[in-house]
């Protein structure tokens, strides 16, 4: 089954912007009275108070795309965050960014065509990436504060879609996505908790999901697990040695991907 969307998967469409809002108000709750100075082991040298000003700061900026309704990359990143003084705020400001996004979302029909750095070219791209963003994030800020993170199984589906639809375009901000070429050689990702199953083909020009696969077809390398293992393992949340996954086939082309996929 090639996977698209949440139509192609067989599951009723995520509505991505009701759960940007659901995702941050988890994530607000799990650092609400934290110690902000922690660190965050998953993003190295950063801090919760660095998490969460990222995090926020995503909402606040693609926010400003999404009412400019952009056509073409932007030429400035400046936006105003509006911090909070002190880090006894971050948690309300990171709740604040999401309302935000929310006004957003309200002055922009998903279908309104937009410049968009991925494979789809309206606002629906910035909701969907937004919520991703958020969701990984939370999941950090969770693990660094020692809480064992749960994912939706859908939204993990989705997830693991969305990244694998648009790496191939990251290369402006993940350069190494260049080097992640074969001679039609090809990585099946298959959920353990499903029917999904993602085929990715490296070409000498470049990389994608295989449009004609039928889900049937052997793979020169399969990594299995349940979505959001797979999820996080595609984030580099999880090792490929981690136990909730497993893997066969070409042991050099999956540490060819996992070396330049990251994003």
């Amino acid at each position: 089954m090639t996977i698209s969307g949440d139509r192609a998967l067989g599951h009723a469409p995520i509505d991505h912007r009701a759960a940007v809002g659901a995702e941050t108000a988890r994530f607000a709750a799990a650092v609400e009275g934290a110690d902000f100075a922690t660190p965050v082991p998953s993003c190295p040298g950063w801090t919760l108070a660095d998490l969460v000003r990222h995090t926020g700061s995503v909402h606040r900026w693609f926010s400003v795309l999404l009412h400019g309704r952009i056509q073409e990359p932007p030429r400035s990143r400046d936006v105003d965050l509006e911090l909070p003084a002190g880090d006894d705020g971050w948690a309300d400001w990171l709740a604040g960014s999401a309302a935000v996004a929310a006004d957003a979302f309200r002055a922009t029909a998903p279908d309104t065509p937009m410049w968009a750095w991925g494979a789809d070219q309206h606002a629906r791209f910035w909701a969907r990436r937004m919520l991703f963003e958020t969701l990984v994030h939370r999941v950090d800020a969770e693990l660094a504060l020692g809480v064992r993170p749960e994912i939706d199984r859908a939204l993990a589906v989705d997830g693991v879609d969305e990244f694998l639809t648009n790496l191939p375009f990251a290369g402006l901000f993940a350069p190494k996505v260049a080097d992640l070429r074969a001679d039609g050689r090809t990585i099946r990702f298959r959920s353990t908790d499903g029917h999904e199953s993602w085929l990715v083909r490296l070409r000498p020009d470049g990389f994608g999901l295989d449009p004609a696969d039928d889900g049937a077809a052997a793979a020169d390398a399969t990594v299995r697990g349940a979505a959001a293992d797979l999820l996080l393992l595609a984030y580099g949340r999880l090792s490929l040695d981690a136990d909730a996954v497993a893997h066969e086939g070409d042991g050099d082309l999956l540490a060819h991907w996992f070396a330049n996929s990251a994003f």
